[in-house]
Formats: C-alpha cells, structure tokens, sequence
C-alpha cells in the first residue's frame, strides 16, 4: 500500500514591527540610574513577548524635565521614525516621554504622521487605539501634576536639611578653606592667612582697589588660580560671614526663608574683625537711605584715614 503525502501551507504571519525603546532619567545619580536600568529591562521583556516585534533601538536621555535640557536621544528617535527605521516606539509613562502637554502632543503629531504607533506602557494608552488628543492631554495633565508634586517633595526634603543641618550646602568649598576625609571644612593655613591680610588691609583704610594692588605686588593668585583679583571676588570675601563660622541659606530651594548654621566650621577671623570690616564698609558707601527708603547719594567723598588695627 502506498503511502499517502497530505501538504501543509505554511502559516501566514504578519511582517514584523520594527520597535524603539525610548527611557528617560532626570539625572546621572545612582538612584536615577537604576530607574533607568529598571526601565529599560520592564520595557525590552514588553518587546519580547510579541512574536511581531523586533527591538530595533533604544533611546536614552540623561535629561531633566526643564524647557532647557537638551533631549538628543528624544531628537534622534523622532528622526529616525520620521525615516521609517522603525514603526513602534514603546515607552513607560507620558511623564517620561514629553516635557509637558504641548512638547508630548507636537511629538505624537509628527509620528502620527509618519504612520508610527507609540504605546505609552504605564497609563495603557496606545495611538493606534486612542485617537482622541484631548484623552492624551489629559494624562499628559496627570503626569505634569505628578512631576510638580515631585519636585515639592525633593524642595521639601532639601528645605529639611537645611532645618536639621545636614545639608551638604553649609559645607561648600570656599577660599581659606580645604575639605577633610569626612567633607568638613577646615583651614588652610596659606589663603587663611590672605583672608585675614585683607580684612585687616580694609579696616586699616585700605580700598579694594588698594587691597587688589597689594595681592598683585605679593603674586597672591586668585581663588581661581588668576594673577589677579576681581574687585567682585574682594567685595565678597570682605561680606562672607562663612570666615566667622556661620553659614546662611536663602534662596529658591528653602522658599525665601533663611537658615542660619553658627560653628558650621572653624572660624578664621573674630566676629570683631568682621563687624568692623561691615562698619567700615556702611560708612565708606556713597548711597544713604532716606525714612521714606529713598536712595540718595552723599555729598561728600570718601576719603581713607589710617585706624588703630584690631588685634587678630
């Protein structure tokens, strides 16, 4: 008996989907890095659970959410879909994807347009399904709300350290100054004594421009390593009360309130010093301000007189 031969057609099966990944972290700390690793491991399994798909490229940007902060990665994805080197971008979150409504629509746009699909894995939204604009700008507001509360809550966190002292700015570098193992200022004892030459040069009648010829005559270089001082760097040392020990923040981080840390490090000049150096100063300005707070200058000129040196 002969035996029988039946054929079997081949399953058809659907071209396949050439597929970019695009993630996204607001910066290059340890933590936001494993974000990121954590991304793009969530999203390379989602590609390989479809027989259809083949994961093409991935795209990363190390990147804020600031209008500023250039998105290369993003740029270049865009392109390359617009060449139609890939038809599917698969992302985890709005939040991540665009900067804000208008940067998320205007992008989806020009994808749509090169007949690219992008699914937007955490709020289950996928263009080839949801063609309503106004759903996207929707969870695009979500996502905004979210990343605003987050910033709150890292102004907050920041805002608490400065409270409770643990905030690494009351402990920045400055002239005079080097860091120990432990990231705590302590004295330098060549530029300590280059600060304690310039308060006593100004309180003894010194301008700052007397002071900036002498450093020049000794070749004392710059905190920044130049032959020569800058008026601005002078003005600010003479005002630093970091060269007494205290340490004072206030800006946009704590919300216009002011923390003021005393001992924060070892002093390099006495309060004395320093509160002479700011007299000397209020009485050589040429503005005076009237009861009403108006500005005027003074009549009559400045005119250096030799003091009695405190003792430092």
């Amino acid at each position: 008996m002969s035996p029988k031969v039946w054929y079997i057609p081949s399953k058809r099966t659907e071209p396949g989907k050439n597929v970019g990944i695009y993630c996204r972290v607001s910066s290059g700390e340890k933590n936001q890095l494993y974000s990121l690793s954590a991304q793009v491991s969530a999203l390379t399994k989602a590609v390989a659970n479809v027989d259809q798909w083949k994961l093409t490229d991935v795209f990363i940007d190390i990147a804020s959410a600031r209008g500023e902060s250039p998105r290369r990665e993003f740029e270049r994805m865009l392109h390359e879909a617009e060449a139609h080197h890939i038809s599917v971008i698969l992302t985890k979150s709005i939040s991540r994807f665009g900067r804000d409504t208008v940067d998320t629509l205007e992008a989806l746009r020009r994808l749509k347009v090169a007949g690219v699909r992008v699914i937007f894995d955490e709020e289950g939204l996928d263009t080839d399904e949801v063609d309503d604009e106004l759903l996207i700008s929707v969870a695009e507001s979500f996502a905004q709300a979210e990343n605003e509360s987050r910033s709150m809550n890292i102004r907050m966190g920041l805002r608490n350290h400065a409270l409770n002292g643990s905030s690494g700015n009351y402990r920045k570098r400055l002239y005079g100054y080097v860091k120990d193992e432990d990231g705590n200022l302590v004295i330098e004892p060549t530029q300590a004594r280059v600060v304690r030459d310039i308060y006593r040069w100004y309180i003894d009648g010194a301008s700052i421009l007397g002071i900036q010829k002498k450093l020049a005559e000794q070749s004392i270089p710059s905190p920044t390593g130049k032959e020569q001082w800058s008026k601005r760097t002078i003005d600010k040392l003479l005002t630093s009360e970091k060269y007494i020990g205290t340490v004072l923040l206030s800006d946009s981080v704590t919300e216009g309130q002011t923390f003021q840390m005393k001992d924060s490090h070892p002093p390099i000049i006495t309060e004395d010093v320093f509160h002479a150096a700011q007299e000397a100063r209020e009485k050589r300005s040429n503005i005076t301000i009237s009861e009403t707070g108006e500005r005027k200058r003074k009549n009559t000129k400045y005119s250096s007189k030799k003091r009695n040196s405190l003792p430092y």
